[in-house]
């Protein structure tokens, strides 16, 4: 089953699951205004996620003076993709990582680590920077939206029901304790599901990005090496705001490893797997990558009040 059909039947599901709870609670009024109320606070955080979450990461907006190999990559990969350049961020941690944001295509931005540059190869960096253009070209901000409005507004549904109708136990068939039940059962369902979505973009972002480097082999070993490094190296930003954590390629906190239900990242020995068997149905890479001609040869980036350092690229 593609990550499509899979997202769309996970969106059907949290769909079926707020019409359920809605229903049975809140009564058609409460449903309405749970949605209304979510889907003005998401819509608000969606028009202005970007910038929120630009300064949350402590990102920094750099050129194509600034770091001139890592815009050519990045232009070259958007070329290929079929997207208009996004804009590009630096983030000074030496946690090699990195994550897209934006509206929609044409309102995006890409953010990498300084410690991506330092650490990885051109064609590690190429699959990571293809991976996070996937995102862009998959609308996947679009797609989580629509979940977290979803998901909100169950929790909300389910407190408006335990507040207002919790005490009407005769129009109330659930009764006391079964709306209590409904009260933490409902918004966690909700978030499993939504998490669930959250796996399936990875992947499907994996499987788009492999398209666009040329190789999935250049992500799946740029996928070993963050997991390697993001265990031993804090990442500062996302520590102290760890709501960025489902942004990034990988988890940049410690600990939650596991490929499990409270995760919004999948397993990174699943991901690889899953590209190198894609290597496989493209016989053996697809060409690979080559880094743009437009690339300096070997200068490192400058910046003016700060530099973006080299990465080694070989």
């Amino acid at each position: 089953m593609s990550g499509y059909a899979k997202t769309a039947i996970l969106l059907a599901a949290l769909t079926a699951l707020f019409m359920g709870v809605g229903f049975a609670l809140g009564g058609e009024q409460g449903m309405l205004l749970a949605l209304l109320f979510a889907g003005g606070m998401n819509l608000f955080a969606w028009w202005n996620s970007d910038r929120m979450v630009l300064r949350m990461a402590g990102a920094r907006p750099i050129g194509p003076q600034d770091a001139p190999r890592l815009y050519a990559l990045t232009q070259a990969l958007a070329q290929r993709a079929g997207l208009p350049m996004p804009a590009l961020y630096v983030i000074d941690e030496d946690q090699p990582n990195a994550f897209a944001t934006g509206r929609d295509p044409t309102n995006a931005a890409v953010a990498v680590n300084t410690g991506l540059l330092r650490h990885l190869t051109e064609e590690e960096v190429a699959g990571v920077i293809a991976h996070e253009l996937a995102h862009i070209k998959n609308r996947d901000t679009l797609i989580m939206t629509v979940t977290a409005t979803l998901a909100g507004a169950i929790g909300m549904l389910a407190q408006f029901a335990f507040l207002f109708r919790g005490g009407d136990n005769r129009n109330n068939p659930l009764g006391a304790i079964g709306l209590i039940l409904m009260l933490i059962l409902a918004p966690l369902a909700a978030m499993l599901v939504q998490m669930a979505i959250s796996r399936s973009r990875e992947y499907e972002a994996d499987r788009v990005g492999a398209e666009i480097a040329g190789s999935p082999r250049g992500l799946a070993n740029a996928l070993l090496r963050l997991q390697e490094l993001a265990r031993r190296i804090e990442n500062r930003h996302a520590e102290a705001n760890p709501a960025l954590a489902h942004l990034f390629i990988v988890n940049p906190l410690s600990g939650a490893r596991m490929d499990n239900l409270f995760s919004t990242h999948p397993n990174t020995e699943n991901r690889v797997r899953a590209l190198l068997e894609l290597e496989r149905r493209m016989g053996g890479g697809g060409g690979g990558w080559s880094a743009p001609r437009s690339a300096p040869a070997a200068s490192p980036p400058r910046r003016a009040g700060g530099s973006v350092p080299s990465s080694g690229w070989r």
